[in-house]
This record gives C-alpha cells, sequence and structure tokens, in this order.
C-alpha cells in the first residue's frame, strides 16, 4: 500500500512539472513589431535591393564658389571692439569682430562679408564697406 502511494505521488508530481519544449519558447516578431507565438509567413513581398547602387564612401565634394553676403551694421562698439551685421537677404544678424573689418565701418554702412563658424554660431568675416 505504501509503495502504491508513493508511486501515484511521483506519477502526479511527473504530470505537473510539464517540460516545455525549445518551440514553446521561441517567440517572433511580425512585420509591425509585436511578439507573437507563430513563425513568419515566407511569402511576404520582400523589397530587392541592388547591391551595386549602395554608395559605400562618401562623394566628393564640389569646389563651391564663395557667397559674398550683404548686409546693414545694426551695431558697432568701436570702444570694445565688436558689432553686429544684419543680412539684407533676410533676418539673420551676425556677430563681428574689429580684427575682421578690412576697411573703417560705421553703424548703419552696407557692407559685404564672408561667414565663419564660431564659437557662439556664425560669424561674420572679410568685411568690407560696399561701394
Amino acid at each position: 500500500a505504501r509503495r502504491t502511494l508513493k508511486s501515484l505521488v511521483a506519477d502526479l508530481r511527473g504530470r505537473k512539472s510539464t517540460k516545455s519544449s525549445f518551440d514553446d519558447m521561441i517567440a517572433y516578431v511580425d512585420e509591425y513589431g509585436m511578439i507573437t507565438s507563430t513563425p513568419p509567413e515566407e511569402n511576404i513581398k520582400k523589397q530587392e535591393i541592388n547591391v551595386e547602387e549602395i554608395m559605400i564612401s562618401t562623394p566628393r565634394k564640389e569646389d563651391e564658389e564663395p557667397v559674398i553676403l550683404r548686409g546693414r551694421i545694426e551695431f558697432f562698439n568701436e570702444a570694445r571692439g565688436f558689432g553686429f551685421i544684419k543680412d539684407l537677404a533676410g533676418i539673420e544678424k551676425y556677430f563681428f569682430h574689429v580684427n575682421n573689418v578690412v576697411t573703417d565701418v560705421r553703424e548703419g554702412n552696407v557692407v559685404t562679408f564672408d561667414l565663419e563658424r564660431g564659437a557662439k554660431g556664425m560669424n561674420a568675416v572679410n568685411i568690407c564697406l560696399e561701394r
């Protein structure tokens, strides 16, 4: 009687511990990014990519002609040696330092200038009074 009881308990324990197979543990991600238990369908149309059309390196930049900008000097502090130029083509204002001024300029003068990236944004350089 005792052996039959032990064998019954062992059988019940064996039935409770249903070992899951590897296939039951696999999860798939569908084309919408959702996790699902069914594998993806093989007949989904995939986009063909021509390997020869893929650019591996960056294309060489062509030499651009420098654009000469026109602007009006909105503010110029001669004592401290800096000012701001407002672009005539837009609403941008650019900082400039007196070291980047080629000819003598005053507030209100229309000037031509180039741009250069500075620590706090774009700076006007090569500033000349427009004739």
